[in-house]
């Protein structure tokens, strides 16, 4: 049981989605590179294209740490169109908890698992895999389309209820900053 608690175990859980992810908490865990998933972390799995704010975003996070794109989606013209308009570079049909794209992503980008963190919304694709290769893993909450009503999320919230069972805390560390 301890063994799944760790794998399933994020290093930082914040309570928003990846907007809420600040150069300062990237500079205050020293991470140099973030692995990034892509759907309902970046944009609602229906939306094949960046939102402005998410841009602004990358724009501003690319100063501090190096980006890649890494999706379990098999749309090449999709997962292709968002890392495009995002200027990443982008593996697709990772198949995650697979680390085999994880590991081609931290060598493309010639850094050490421990300073990279894996930034997505699940727990048994993105988190285990980001702590099955040693890197610092960052669970956020998936991203909605403004124009959608918000739906729940029922494989998420099943992984949190097992992970809550096998003993991982998922409680959020940092909470959502407004920017005014």
């Amino acid at each position: 049981m301890k063994a799944w608690t760790n794998l399933l175990q994020p290093d930082l859980i914040l309570d928003g989605s990846v907007l809420t992810l600040t150069p300062d908490i990237v500079k205050q865990h020293g991470l140099k590179g973030l692995v990034l998933d892509v759907d309902d972390t970046l944009v609602p799995v229906t939306v094949s294209a960046a939102s402005l704010e998410l841009q602004q975003w990358v724009a501003e996070i690319r100063i501090y740490t190096d980006l890649y794109l890494v999706s379990n989606n098999l749309s090449e013209s999709r997962i292709g169109s968002i890392a495009s308009s995002l200027d990443i570079p982008y593996y697709l049909g990772a198949a995650k908890p697979s680390r085999r794209k994880i590991r081609a992503a931290l060598q493309a980008m010639n850094l050490p698992a421990n300073q990279v963190a894996m930034v997505g919304d699940r727990l048994f694709t993105d988190v285990i895999a980001g702590n099955r290769l040693g890197m610092f893993t960052i669970l956020v909450e998936p991203i909605v389309h403004g124009d959608t009503v918000l739906r729940s999320h029922p494989i998420r919230n099943f992984e949190v209820w097992v992970s809550e069972i096998l003993g991982a805390s998922i409680t959020p560390r940092y909470t959502k900053v407004n920017k005014n």
